[in-house]
């Protein structure tokens, strides 16, 4: 299934019940998340560029630091469903893996669920010292351009987006997500996967 539905709606106009309609949905789903086998968490995202969405998650969860710690990522070859993906690493990538299954459930509402201490939700990432400065006009301007590309939302009213620019204004990925926190990590994982990060100033 994809990220929009069709359906049959009725609308109603104050207290009058109005005619049947077709509309859409945005579509929520579970997406169980492999490393080495190991069941690391169980999210509920927008079903569309899963690949993405997993490997912003893992870089996010502090699993993955860059593209060469990946080895291959695919749907699990015996879920039917197409909603488990399995991410194998390369074969010295030194992780203790248990420390990082989270034993509970994500959903699209909450993205640190399950995170036990301060000390995990800061990561791994060091502080940004970039000077780089972006002007009034292309900041107003974002919202549009982001618009521009949201299809699901435009389908449904019902989908967030994130999206990165370079700092002259160049978009470099755009996603939709029901989950505000998964739309930022399919992007980040789009640009993990392109070997990409950091991006540039």
């Amino acid at each position: 299934m994809g990220a929009v539905a069709p359906c049959r709606v009725r609308r109603w106009a104050g207290v009058t019940q109005g005619r049947s309609e077709a509309d859409s949905v945005a579509v929520e789903e579970p997406l169980e998340i492999r490393v080495e086998t190991r069941s690391i968490a169980v999210v509920m995202r927008t079903p569309g560029h899963d690949e993405e969405l997993v490997s912003g998650f893992l870089l996010s969860e502090g699993i993955l630091h860059d593209r060469t710690l990946l080895r291959a990522l695919k749907p699990h070859p015996r879920n039917r469903a197409g909603n488990v993906i399995d991410v194998f690493l390369q074969e010295d990538h030194g992780l203790d893996l248990g420390r990082f299954t989270r034993h509970v459930f994500a959903s699209s509402s909450c993205g640190l669920c399950g995170v036990a201490t301060l000390d995990a939700v800061r990561r791994q990432f060091p502080r940004i010292r970039d000077r780089t400065g972006i002007s009034a006009r292309f900041l107003q301007g974002i919202p549009e351009r982001l618009r521009a590309g949201q299809e699901g939302f435009l389908a449904t009213g019902g989908l967030h987006a994130a999206a990165v620019f370079a700092s002259e204004g160049r978009m470099l990925a755009l996603r939709e997500d029901i989950g505000r926190h998964n739309a930022v990590d399919k992007v980040f994982g789009r640009l993990l996967l392109d070997d990409a990060l950091p991006v540039p100033g």
